[in-house]
């Protein structure tokens, strides 16, 4: 039986207040529910000071984003160390917003899988489909590339410490939803996919969460749904009542 997992992805919000407010509510609700896993990724500003904040709590830390390379002249880049280095467990890898807004390949997704499991952290890795891939029947063959090539030579002990979250683009940030069954038929693919990539063993084990305008009023909904361990939450997650009320979904 995989253990639902709820994770808060703040993206560029917050501020010093708001997060510590935030991740308070998240740590009290997170102390009712002790049947999921839970964890927030703020703004890397913030990583240390929340870690303090969450320090003895069963919420975990991440990082939406980092850089494959260990250190050097990367300006403005953070490295898997650094994460670690302040009391991160995780990070996102492969968001779409990191995709198609600022460009990064499968192949640097790829890397920064490698770098980060390396390094100790486990990774979150996205895969999902624009509206124009799926109007053209393209879904399964875009979510197959970018699992099997952000999988790209990840060992199957590594592969272990890696959480699939489908997010269909086009419902992210839209208000758009993918039906129940939808998301169902993605996050079945994807297992599929996983069966094929190492064993069946290891694809049973998997978490793949669901990303794309998860709310309160619809979560329980989707998590019903076999195969849907989780979700990977945006705006809904920034408000404490609103992320309180996905964590406590009732199952």
């Amino acid at each position: 039986m995989r253990r639902p997992f709820l994770a808060g992805n703040w993206k560029m919000n917050t501020d010093r207040r708001s997060a510590s407010d935030l991740v308070a509510a998240v740590r009290a609700s997170a102390d009712r529910r002790s049947d999921v896993d839970v964890a927030v990724f703020p703004p890397f500003v913030y990583l240390d000071e929340m870690a303090r904040a969450l320090a003895g709590s069963r919420v975990r830390l991440g990082a939406q984003n980092m850089c494959d390379a260990d250190s050097g002249a990367h300006t403005g880049e953070i490295s898997a160390a650094m994460l670690k280095d302040v009391g991160c467990e995780l990070v996102v890898l492969g968001h779409s917003e990191r995709r198609h807004v600022y460009g990064e390949t499968d192949a640097l997704v790829n890397a920064k899988v490698k770098a980060a499991l390396a390094a100790g952290l486990e990774v979150i890795l996205c895969a999902g489909e624009t509206q124009e891939e799926r109007e053209g029947g393209q879904t399964e063959a875009v979510v197959r590339r970018h699992l099997i090539e952000g999988l790209a030579g990840v060992s199957r002990k590594d592969a272990e410490c890696v959480t699939i979250a489908y997010e269909p683009v086009w419902a992210i940030g839209t208000g758009l939803t993918a039906t129940p069954e939808q998301a169902g038929q993605v996050h079945t693919y994807l297992r599929g996919v996983l069966a094929g990539l190492y064993d069946q063993e290891l694809a049973d084990m998997t978490r793949i969460q669901y990303g794309g305008s998860v709310k309160p009023d619809n979560v329980k909904e989707l998590m019903s749904v076999e195969g849907i361990d989780g979700a990977l939450v945006g705006g809904a997650a920034l408000k404490g009542d609103s992320f309180t009320a996905i964590i406590e979904f009732d199952n």
